[in-house]
């Protein structure tokens, strides 16, 4: 037993204590409280890179000391009392940290109306952090060793510091470039093979439609197979004429109900994003799409997926009088197009609206449907890369809906920094809400009523909730605090929710992978918002509070799945 508390000392001794010291921070700044509720192996996770990154830290402050002539303490009995005082401060903040990671996490999912979790989170968390820490420092000290044994053999022919230093940028430079690089390259490339094999794949339930209005059907000049996954479940659903008529007649509104129009045109329908989006122009042209009262050019996320509560409420606001038109620019779920391709949706926003757009100018102005725009999450991003900014958005539409928009997208960001005096960052007010203005009700989007000034048409309309990590993410979390972390809180997020440096930003980056796993009305879940924000953006003519309440209530009986296959693209 002597032999194995001799190991067990010798090993926790080859660890530096103010290492220690870092990593037993920055674990406990991960556990507290953020915007969703986390399962055990994200969590744990978060908290064990964290860890890892807090022991980098505490090693570089110990070197840096000894650099500049710190002197360690150097008596047995000094070390003794600081490992001491090191594991007195073990023992007591790593149970708070993680029974206040249990508190929150159960206050959010009373909040959300989600199940807490079970007894054993606690110790899952705590065992899947240690271990992921472990192995992030054991692979740091490996790329030591190996620096240390080259910067020797450099030093048989160089001064040994500059050896040293040789080695050390030479093993930085080679591992940022096998992880940049290489690695990379091979990841984000078996990844496209994959998602490019479940693209020709089929849902269940999703059928070929038979109807001349939609891409795809027999009548259509895209073949059903070229569509796409996405494209596929986008223009086989939507409700039908009967359901459209049975709303129509509850709402007394004075419109002639017809089968929507849906054109779709997938990624292989041209070599470039410009020949695919004249598929989509072409398929507004077979199916009359020109004549309808509301023509919606969606920009899709990174798989292609159109949001199917967003079609539902705007088909049946309008009586099915309508035409929306989207496309497919990539196999890979927004995530993986975030991180190796963010200049393709814009492009792609951009050459589906301008084609579009010029069909439809080319029209007497009589005969034109309202145009509108539209995109949620990175179809928010690319969308709005259509437009130079506010102004060019409401001269070339008749409105505009950009729901969960990344904080990265440049028209988001100029309003939400140019926003007036006193506004909070996640409810802007821009010119006291004269042109655009921000949703941010959990279910209704009715404070975008609440300004006291007009809202001239046309339109635009952010949807975003506060505890939606999609729009929050940001590189800048890693050691600046946001405006929306000093303001009071949203809604849906604790007061307790605070900024500490790096931690933030993981526990932000695992929020927006779980930002689809959490009930309507939080998160990147919009269904219901979307009842009151095309009536906002678009109303139908004699259209009233109580027809959005009515068809909140039809939606919210509705089968459609507000995330579909698409649970795993949020951002």
């Amino acid at each position: 037993m002597s032999g194995l508390r001799a190991r067990a000392l010798a090993f926790l001794r080859a660890f530096s204590p103010l290492g220690l010291a870092g990593a037993l921070v920055l674990f406990a700044a991960t556990l507290g409280p953020s915007l969703i509720p986390r399962p055990p192996v994200f969590q744990g996770a978060a908290a064990g890179i964290c860890a890892a990154l807090g022991y980098g830290v505490g090693v570089f402050v110990a070197w840096a000391a000894r650099r500049i002539g710190v002197p360690a303490p150097r008596s047995p009995r000094w070390r003794r009392a600081g490992w001491w005082a090191l594991a007195l401060a073990a023992v007591v903040t790593v149970p708070l940290a993680l029974a206040e990671s249990a508190s929150w996490q159960r206050e959010v999912r009373d909040m959300f109306g989600m199940p807490q979790p079970t007894s054993a989170h606690s110790f899952q968390v705590l065992g899947l952090a240690v271990l992921v820490a472990l192995v992030l420092v054991l692979i740091a000290r490996g790329l030591r060793a190996v620096a240390r044994a080259l910067g020797r053999l450099l030093g048989r022919w160089a001064p040994p510091v500059l050896g040293r230093a040789i080695a050390a940028v030479l093993i930085a430079v080679l591992t940022v470039l096998a992880l940049d690089g290489v690695l990379s390259h091979w990841l984000i490339g078996g990844l496209r093979a994959t998602y490019a094999r479940v693209d020709r794949t089929t849902e269940p339930g999703v059928e070929q439609p038979t109807q001349p209005e939609r891409s795809g059907s027999p009548a259509s000049g895209a073949s059903w197979e070229s569509l796409g996954q996405q494209g596929r479940t986008f223009v086989s659903g939507g409700p039908g004429v009967d359901e459209l008529q049975a709303f129509a007649q509850r709402t007394g509104l004075p419109l002639g109900v017809r089968e929507p129009v849906r054109v779709y045109a997938g990624l292989e329908a041209g070599e470039t994003l410009t020949d695919v989006a004249a598929q989509v122009v072409a398929e507004l042209d077979r199916t009359g799409a020109w004549d309808r009262e509301v023509l919606v050019v969606a920009t899709t996320t990174g798989t292609g997926w159109v949001d199917p509560s967003m079609s539902e409420a705007l088909e049946l606001s309008w009586g099915g009088n309508t035409a929306i038109a989207a496309m497919q620019y990539s196999f890979v779920p927004s995530w993986v197009s975030f991180v190796s391709d963010r200049s393709t949706p814009p492009a792609a926003g951009t050459a589906l609206f301008e084609a579009v757009h010029a069909a439809w100018s080319s029209r007497p102005e009589a005969d034109r449907p309202l145009l509108m725009a539209f995109g949620e999450s990175l179809g928010s991003y690319g969308g709005q890369g259509a437009f130079s900014g506010l102004q060019d958005m409401r001269a070339r539409t008749d409105g505009a809906l950009w729901v969960g928009t990344p904080s990265f997208t440049e028209d988001w960001a100029y309003l939400t920094d140019h926003r007036d005096p006193g506004s909070l960052e996640i409810s802007p007010v821009v010119d006291g809400g004269r042109a655009v203005r921000w949703g941010t009700d959990v279910a209704s989007v009715a404070n975008i009523w609440e300004l006291p000034g007009p809202w001239d048409q046309p339109r635009v309309l952010y949807v975003q909730h506060a505890s939606d990590g999609v729009v929050w993410w940001s590189p800048d979390l890693l050691l600046h605090e946001p405006d929306w972390l000093r303001e009071p809180r949203g809604p849906d997020v604790l007061p307790s929710v605070s900024w500490f440096p790096v931690a933030t930003f993981f526990d932000v980056t695992i929020d927006l992978f779980l930002a689809q796993d959490v009930p309507d009305g939080h998160g990147h879940r919009y269904r219901l918002a979307y009842a009151g924000a095309w009536p906002a953006v678009a109303p139908p003519p004699g259209w009233t509070d109580e027809d959005t309440a009515l068809l909140r209530e039809v939606m919210a009986r509705s089968s459609v799945d507000p995330a579909g296959s698409n649970a795993t693209d949020a951002g």
